[in-house]
């Protein structure tokens, strides 16, 4: 015990050793539904959208590029609520995707990791796209955000709706807003405002953009802007995408132009795989959206902090966006408590520069996914090698090895059985500590009845 109490003491001396006294600001720009190969800091970006993101690639250049990071989830819902918890999902019940209008949303009594970052000091917004909970109680104001701007539910079209519903009308802390401009540039702009409101003290801002999630309704000029592109369905979503990269640049601008450039982590990541019905491209991944293959759960990931992260740099070890809450905690000088019971870890010293000093030797950690219940898909990666376990279709569970098939093409299993026998043995004692989904596919009726 005193053992852990001395190694607690010292992580937190480690930490403020390495990030300095001062708290940086944190933003974290967050797509929806982009494919993977859709954007230029990407080598294998697809060619018809190589020169269109250039703002998002600043962030790249001038900062650090995840080779293996990933969601918790495959579709929107489920991916916030292993980000904004730090532990996996299904925990809670959290399979599936929020029906519009269900009466629950993210259990009550899991602890959103804003709340730990405004015990340390911290302002925090949240603008753009919630969908963890409709009811009064489940809203982001309630579960830490001071400041919310934006739509409870997953979508909505991109122009004025005449008569929008309570969901999908963009309120400002419960206020209903009125219904003008294009919804990517109102959430570029609120989140300007946001920075510029907040700028004396360290804050938190998630931008929650809906942008490329269809509707498939790009701006006129945005459409001339991808005339390169002959495929109507890809062009506006390659609309959609220009949309987003302004906005992003007009967020890198205002922190410039208020002074805030070398004091403040930019990250910037998709919610989920690509939507290819859309157009998205996931290339060289297979699966989509929705899908346990690296092209559902698989995502771009940039992180920029300038005198911190050197430039250029690449970071090939796997993150998933359960590490967020402990890798910010740690970067805004606070402690993570074992008592929260997080199955994220902290990736500060991967980041490199100054942080190399917190430099960990760890073993590959298995990451695991599951969505649709027990009977319901399952996945785990450990190391170079992936499980893939389709118990809907039947099929016996598939091992591939990420290192040399990123594709997922050649099934290995029968060549390696007892790789495949162990980690299915690690997948069923995770599996065992899940709750079944509160709704949608799998859901109990007991679960159900609750609500």
């Amino acid at each position: 015990m005193i053992e852990n109490m001395i190694l607690r003491i010292l992580s937190v001396f480690l930490v403020a050793s390495s990030v300095g006294s001062a708290q940086p600001n944190i933003i974290i720009l967050y797509s929806d539904d982009a494919g993977y190969a859709d954007f230029g800091f990407q080598p294998n970006c697809a060619a018809d959208m190589k020169k269109l993101t250039p703002n998002i690639d600043r962030i790249a250049k001038e900062g650090a590029r995840f080779t293996n990071a990933y969601m918790a989830g495959s579709v929107c819902s489920p991916s916030r609520a292993g980000l904004m918890t730090g532990r996996y999902q299904q925990r809670f019940g959290y399979d599936n995707n929020l029906p519009p209008g269900f009466q629950s949303g993210l259990d009550l009594k899991e602890k959103f990791g804003v709340k730990h970052l405004k015990s340390l000091g911290y302002t925090t917004g949240l603008v753009g796209k919630w969908h963890l909970g409709y009811p009064e109680e489940y809203h982001p104001n309630k579960r830490g955000f001071d400041w919310f701007y934006g739509l409870l539910q997953g979508s909505r079209p991109y122009y004025e709706i005449p008569k929008p519903s309570a969901h999908r009308v963009i309120q400002e802390n419960g206020r209903i807003t009125q219904e003008d401009g294009y919804v990517t540039d109102r959430f570029g702009d609120a989140a300007c405002r946001f920075i510029r409101e907040n700028k004396e003290a360290p804050f938190f801002l998630f931008v929650s953009f809906t942008s490329p999630h269809g509707p498939l309704q790009p701006k006129p000029e945005d459409v001339k802007r991808v005339a390169h592109i002959d495929q109507k369905r890809r062009a506006s979503y390659a609309g959609l995408v220009v949309s987003l990269d302004d906005n992003v640049g007009k967020v890198l601008d205002c922190l410039k132009a208020e002074g805030l450039d070398e004091d403040t982590i930019v990250l910037f990541t998709n919610d989920n795989g690509g939507q290819t019905a859309n157009g998205a491209n996931n290339s060289p991944l297979q699966g989509k959206k929705g899908t346990l293959w690296e092209g559902g759960v698989r995502v771009p990931w940039v992180m920029r902090w300038r005198g911190e992260i050197p430039a250029g740099r690449v970071i090939d070890q796997p993150v998933i966006a359960l590490d967020l809450l402990p890798t910010l905690i740690e970067a805004a000088g606070g402690e993570v408590s074992l008592d929260w019971n997080l199955d994220g870890r902290s990736f500060l010293a991967l980041l490199g520069g100054k942080l190399k000093t917190r430099a960990v030797v760890e073993a590959p950690r298995p990451l695991f996914w599951r969505q649709g219940g027990s009977d319901g898909p399952r996945a785990m990666r450990e190391g170079k090698w992936k499980v893939i376990h389709d118990r809907k279709s039947g099929n016996k569970p598939a091992l591939f090895d990420l290192s040399k098939d990123i594709g997922e093409s050649k099934d290995l299993a029968n060549e390696n059985g007892e790789v495949l026998e162990t980690m299915l043995r690690k997948l069923n004692a995770w599996e065992k500590q899940l709750e079944e989904p509160r709704w949608g596919p799998g859901a109990s009726r007991k679960n159900l009845k609750k609500k």
